[in-house]
């Protein structure tokens, strides 16, 4: 791997991580605008708690060294996430300025797989 490709991987992950985290610790506190969004896009409030452990799990998957295929379900959860968060956004006619976090985790989310050492693929060719 390129000192390039390593830098791009580093970078989209640590920011991807710190998204995920962040958007999680607050889903898990339940924050007054949390709760507001959730009733906002139709959705019961357990799904606050359900999202924050996912991310936070997922965050420790990506970031711990070896199993890969850990990573590659870690990776599809974040995808299915975010891509559900763009969709339900569209869904009650939010405006654009809603999906732009949920973007750019997905653009992060992808940019991080794709650029992944050998060593945290599930299988390499």
């Amino acid at each position: 791997m390129s000192k390039r490709n390593k830098i791009i991987y580093w970078i989209a992950t640590l920011w991807l991580a710190l998204g995920m985290v962040s958007t999680g610790i607050v889903q898990l506190m339940q924050i007054k605008e949390e709760t507001e969004m959730m009733n906002h896009l139709g959705y019961p409030l357990y799904f606050l708690t359900l999202l924050g452990v996912w991310k936070l799990l997922g965050v420790i998957a990506i970031l711990i060294p070896r199993f890969g295929l850990l990573k590659e379900w870690a990776y599809a959860g974040f995808f299915f996430v975010m891509s559900g968060a763009v969709v339900s956004h569209l869904a009650v006619g939010d405006s654009a300025k809603e999906l732009f976090g949920p973007v750019l985790l997905i653009a992060l989310t992808i940019i991080s797989w794709y650029y992944r050492p050998a060593n945290r693929k599930c299988f390499t060719n």
